[in-house]
């Protein structure tokens, strides 16, 4: 079986990353894909978002090869989750000093076997571990909100997919841009997706991800939007993202 790693970044906070990991990876689960998520961010909001909170072993302790990756994986709700912790953060610096510090994850994702998709949630920094997802995967997704300062950000992304394509990963590829967080009642929110149609060369996924109530409850209760309330909106925006997904 071909594995598809799929890095979700984002280098700003808040800006609908976690949530789309989260809720691409379920509605890809329930559409019978076997799906990975692998929470890189050291604020580990993707482990507490689906109630894994306080896991025997993380993402941390398999950087440390104190663990292999098959023995923290956690499974819930048709996805398997390897949770990430705040002993990231220590893993980082460990790693600015280390040969090959690009590779790390890459080594240990080889372990993770069977499955269809692995989608890593990285960290809302370009950083050494967010070089480590690029240098991981084969192709990147890109969650964006319509807000101004958003383009400069996406220009600061394609750069640096650029430098890693050229240093450590020549096959790695933007996957696309998912519009987040979007609120069709906006003027600023068309105009900014007008502008992007009519400036960025990346692919622009159709299925756009609406503000909704329901999408900011569904942590709250440890679930993903689609086993939380499968006729709101949100969930309905990722079951169509999931099968623009596996057409594009």
């Amino acid at each position: 079986m071909k594995t598809t790693t799929v890095a979700v970044i984002n280098q700003k906070g808040g800006t609908g990353k976690t949530t789309t990991t989260i809720n691409l990876g379920s509605a890809l689960s329930k559409q019978g894909k076997k799906v990975l998520l692998v929470d890189l961010d050291p604020q580990s909001n993707l482990s507490y978002s689906l109630a894994v909170a306080n896991p025997e072993a993380t993402l941390a302790d398999v950087f440390l090869g104190n663990r292999k990756l098959v023995e923290i994986i956690v499974e819930k709700d048709g996805l398997w989750i390897a949770p990430g912790s705040n002993e990231l953060v220590d893993i980082e610096i460990s790693l600015v000093s280390e040969k090959e510090r690009e590779t790390f994850l890459k080594t240990i994702l080889a372990e993770a076997k069977g499955f269809d998709i692995i989608l890593i949630d990285c960290p809302p920094s370009l950083s050494v571990l967010t070089l480590n997802a690029l240098t991981a995967a084969q192709e990147v997704l890109i969650p964006l909100q319509m807000e101004v300062l958003t383009l400069q950000g996406l220009d600061q992304i394609t750069n640096t997919v650029a430098r890693v394509r050229k240093a450590f990963n020549p096959k790695l590829k933007i996957k696309g841009i998912v519009v987040v967080m979007f609120d069709v009642r906006r003027k600023l929110s068309q105009e900014v997706l007008e502008y992007l149609h009519e400036n960025v060369k990346e692919k622009i996924f159709k299925s756009q991800i609406r503000l909704n109530v329901k999408l900011a409850e569904a942590p709250s209760f440890g679930k993903s939007i689609l086993d939380y309330d499968t006729s709101s909106n949100g969930a309905k925006d990722y079951k169509a993202l999931a099968e623009e997904f596996l057409k594009s």
